[in-house]
């Protein structure tokens, strides 16, 4: 009993159950009072229109043969003579005030509280002395109407019992759907898949069924490029693996010695490095998503840290024979962010941008505020490489996206730089996009909200 109390089926038809039942003890009470005071109005009506037909009677013996009329309505007739004596059988109802006003040619009708029960009264003068009197305890009155109230208590019993099945039922039909929701939720919790949702129920439980629904796709897109993002990097370990391997075992076999060796030892340190490289990357973003890294804002001169990752990268430009060019206003560009954050998302997105860029085509860096005293400022990274289109635009950000789409066409790092930048703008309060460059390839665009 504990546990169905504890479902939602269980708790709904409780409640149910509680509000008929107080709403039908409560319209019990109400009808209870209801029925009474009826009842009294109506035995007051009856002996008030008696009470003024009898009064029309020339004398007492004129009405004797009414009493058995009024007897059956439970009415007590006492005659009040001119002298003042009460005789007949409602004679002890009648007080000493009503004798004196029909005495002094008053109609009397009221309602008389006496030491063992209430009265209902109504006395009439007769034109030639003395009056009639119609008197009838309440509590005759309402056990009279007591039949009618035991049938009406009888129905809100009916009533209480249908609710309380009907809200079993209604409860029923609220929970089934939840309890598949329910169901399917845990299948996916448990790594299954294309899980079935069986939409129904009210509104609000097929939109709940609904975005389980859309958490699924979700969940399965995700887990695909994460799967093709693992592929990939996995492969791209196992290149430099594969030449490590192979230059280890030549030189412990002897094969490789001589001049040879330090030829050797530069390619097993580039490959070194290059794993170093995939490595700190995948270090980077997993902190990145756990939210494992500060950010230390503070105004900077964004002019000079572009200035010094332009720098850096001069003799790359040199090396591939790429015309690079680093376009910047004059004086400071001041912005409250971290500087060592923002040196890094330049230095990713320079890294890229040179990467895919054939030789004698131009990779720019500019920064520029579209008005004095903006608060955005505004950072590019162009190249005159293959570019993006917008199916590459949508999921550029995307950790492995383009890595996995252009592995084996063009030159492709870890597939984590633009993932990377992407949090680390987030973090940073900006946003980045990426759009077609007038050099011909992809102009990468940081806007960070300026000092």
């Amino acid at each position: 009993m504990k546990r169905w109390l504890g479902t939602l089926a269980g708790r709904t038809t409780a409640i149910i159950a509680a509000v008929a039942t107080v709403a039908v003890v409560l319209a019990g009470l109400l009808a209870a009072q209801l029925v009474n005071a009826t009842a009294v109005d109506e035995a007051k009506k009856y002996l008030a229109v008696e009470a003024d037909s009898l009064s029309k009677q020339t004398s007492l013996g004129g009405f004797q043969d009414l009493r058995a009329d009024l007897l059956t309505h439970g009415a007590r007739l006492a005659a009040i003579s001119s002298d003042g004596r009460v005789t007949g059988g409602g004679a002890r109802l009648v007080d000493a005030k009503t004798v004196a006003d029909v005495q002094s040619g008053k109609s009397v009708s009221k309602t008389v509280d006496g030491p063992q029960n209430t009265v209902v009264l109504e006395a009439r003068p007769l034109t030639n002395g003395g009056g009639v009197v119609l008197a009838q305890p309440v509590s005759e009155i309402r056990a009279a109407a007591a039949p009618l109230l035991s049938r009406m208590l009888i129905a809100l019993a009916v009533c209480l019992v249908f609710a309380i099945v009907a809200g079993a039922l209604l409860a029923q039909w609220l929970s089934r759907p939840l309890v598949r929701t329910a169901q399917s939720a845990h299948r996916l919790a448990a790594g299954e898949r294309s899980v079935e949702v069986a939409a129904g129920g009210p509104a609000e439980v097929v939109e709940v069924s609904q975005a389980l629904g859309a958490l699924d796709a979700a969940l399965r897109t995700s887990e695909g490029r994460q799967r093709e993002f693992l592929l990939s990097i996995s492969h791209e370990f196992r290149t430099p693996l594969t030449a490590l391997r192979g230059y280890a075992e030549a030189l412990a076999d002897g094969v490789v010695t001589g001049s040879d060796v330090a030829g050797v030892g530069r390619t097993l340190v580039a490959e070194t490095n290059r794993l170093d490289r995939f490595v700190r990357d995948l270090l980077e973003l997993a902190r990145l998503e756990s939210d494992d890294f500060r950010v230390d804002r503070q105004p900077v001169d964004a002019a000079l840290i572009l200035r010094e990752s332009w720098q850096a990268w001069q003799a790359v430009c040199s090396r591939n024979g790429i015309a690079g060019r680093l376009e910047l206003p004059q004086g400071a560009l001041i912005v409250r962010t971290d500087g060592q954050r923002l040196r890094q998302v330049v230095d990713g997105l320079l890294e890229n941008a040179l990467r895919v860029t054939p030789e004698g085509s131009p990779v720019v860096l500019a920064a520029y505020t579209t008005a004095p005293g903006s608060p955005v400022l505004t950072v590019e990274v162009r190249d005159g490489g293959p570019g993006l289109t917008e199916a590459d635009a949508a999921v550029a950000f995307d950790r492995g996206a383009l890595f996995a789409r252009y592995r084996g066409e063009r030159p492709v790092g870890s597939g984590l730089g633009l993932s990377i930048a992407a949090r680390i703008v987030g973090r940073l309060g900006g946003r980045i996009s990426v759009r077609a460059a007038l050099e011909g390839g992809a102009a990468f665009v940081v806007e960070l909200p300026a000092a």
